[in-house]
């Protein structure tokens, strides 16, 4: 009986579980207003080397005026050439990721999940990871053609890489007792893998989705200069702005804030789906 009684019964071991679940009297803290002050530091170059230039400390065929580059692009903007060429990059973008970035997340699930799966091709993806995309356009212009084909499977390939790492360290870092108590209750496989894994295993995920996305931009600038006839790439080797600094420099800007865009856009949906994990950063602040 003493030894019945030492055993806990199965309603404590339940109770003692909830301890994981997030406390719905928590109170919220109030968001800072932390997005603002990551502009400060941009914001503060600009003025400098506007005050720069009017100063005439730096040569204008060297480097344009902020104020003309801003000019440049507005000019561009009326024209209607700029969201012609931002609407043509953000598809081959887009869709180059979702190809890569499914791949990825298809495979860092499959190899974070099973040993069978990480021999089996881990290896070769690590091998594959180390080659340059950049050395895979003569590669692709020959075996697809010079159309949008060779563009999105360049930007899928560098996308894939950056997901799958993350997904397979994602998985791989979910805490093994957790697993094996869902076991002991007679969870299936399935259920674990998207119940307990996959949400665990999410903050890592998207960690590596806004690595692709910045990386679907690097591929996307060397993927525009294979026969492009649109796109911002195309924009800026354009032998009309060859020698227009201004277009060059705008282009470039343009890049930066879609970067700076797509991350803002990454990071408020992280808030929505995993606000969970805000919370214990939160909590590890204070």
């Amino acid at each position: 009986m003493s030894r019945l009684r030492s055993l806990p019964d199965r309603q404590e071991t339940h109770s003692s579980l909830r301890v994981f679940a997030p406390r719905a009297t928590t109170p919220r803290r109030v968001a800072r207003p932390i997005e603002l002050t990551r502009l400060i530091l941009p914001i503060a170059v600009l003025a400098i080397w506007q005050l720069a230039s009017s100063a005439g400390l730096i040569d204008p065929h060297v480097l344009e005026a902020p104020l003309d580059v801003g000019a440049a692009l507005v000019d561009l903007t009326r024209s209607g050439v700029l969201w012609d060429s931002l609407v043509a990059s953000l598809q081959r973008a887009v869709l180059g990721f979702l190809i890569g970035g499914s791949v990825g997340l298809s495979l860092g699930l499959v190899a974070g999940l099973s040993r069978i799966g990480e021999r089996t091709y881990d290896a070769l993806l690590q091998m594959l990871r180390m080659v340059p995309f950049l050395a895979l356009i003569p590669l692709f212009v020959i075996w697809f053609g010079v159309d949008e084909k060779p563009k999105i499977l360049l930007i899928a390939i560098a996308c894939v890489f950056p997901v799958y790492l993350n997904t397979f360290s994602g998985v791989r870092n979910v805490d093994a007792k957790l697993i094996e108590a869902a076991r002991v209750f007679g969870m299936s496989q399935r259920a674990i893998a998207v119940q307990i894994v996959l949400p665990l295993a999410m903050p890592a995920i998207l960690v590596g989705v806004r690595y692709a996305m910045g990386t679907a931009l690097l591929a996307l600038v060397a993927a525009e200069q294979v026969n492009a006839t649109s796109g911002i790439g195309y924009l800026a080797l354009n032998p009309r702005a060859v020698l227009r600094t201004d277009i060059i420099l705008g282009v470039v800007l343009v890049y930066s804030l879609l970067g700076l865009a797509i991350d803002a856009l990454l990071r408020a949906a992280e808030r929505i789906a995993l606000p969970w994990h805000r919370t214990l950063i939160t909590e590890r602040r204070r």
